[in-house]
């Protein structure tokens, strides 16, 4: 058994995709500036139904077992504006496989085809939601208790606030403002307006 609370971590069968077909991937946080995969197309896109959140327990990489940072994840309720990756046919198990890799090693996220919406029209694409029925899923905490939590912890690729920076000047260089990502980075740094200055390389 695992993390996954209903069993075994699912494999990318879950999404059930029809052989032969080009896949869509919505990524709306590190994904959207260091995608990992090969990819034929970007495009903007939204997604309705769901936000970008600090709702992730990090007991690695931003944070410890003794002290858990937090990572984003896809929340239930409003919106999330992002990137859509089309991959080619030829290409997609590769790219599900490093996905499955990168996403999936504590089964914290769900993986979907959810409906985006591009300017060349809807689509259904791959996104990893926040399971709220997983033991590291957090999702109720207060904007304060985000920040802190963010401000105090550090794990393996360095202190949490520095995710959180990052994630804010990259989605500033991609068009992309976030509200609440801007009032959590100011919280945390306990400043009242965002200092878009941080080290690319540590999202």
């Amino acid at each position: 058994m695992t993390d996954f609370e209903s069993g075994p971590i699912p494999g990318p069968e879950i999404l059930a995709l029809p052989p032969g077909r080009d896949l869509w991937v919505f990524a709306y946080g590190s994904l959207m500036w260091d995608p990992g995969f090969v990819h034929a197309e970007t495009r903007p896109a939204l997604l309705r139904g769901y936000h970008r959140e600090f709702c992730v327990s990090s007991h690695r990489y931003r944070g410890t077992l003794e002290r858990p940072g937090l990572v984003l994840g896809l929340d239930r309720g409003g919106s999330c504006r992002g990137l859509a990756f089309r991959v080619e046919a030829a290409t997609v198990p590769d790219a599900l496989a490093y996905l499955w890799d990168r996403e999936m090693s504590s089964g914290v996220y769900r993986p979907r085809m959810v409906p985006i919406s591009t300017a060349g029209g809807r689509l259904l694409a791959c996104a990893f939601l926040a399971d709220p029925r997983h033991r590291q899923y957090c999702g109720a905490l207060s904007l304060d208790d985000v920040a802190g939590r963010i401000r105090e912890c550090c794990g393996e690729r360095g202190p949490n606030i520095d995710y959180l920076a990052n994630t804010v000047v990259h989605l500033h260089a991609l068009g992309i403002r976030d509200a609440r990502l801007e009032a959590l980075h100011a919280a945390a740094c306990g400043q009242s307006e965002v200092p878009c200055a941080a080290s690319p390389g540590l999202a």
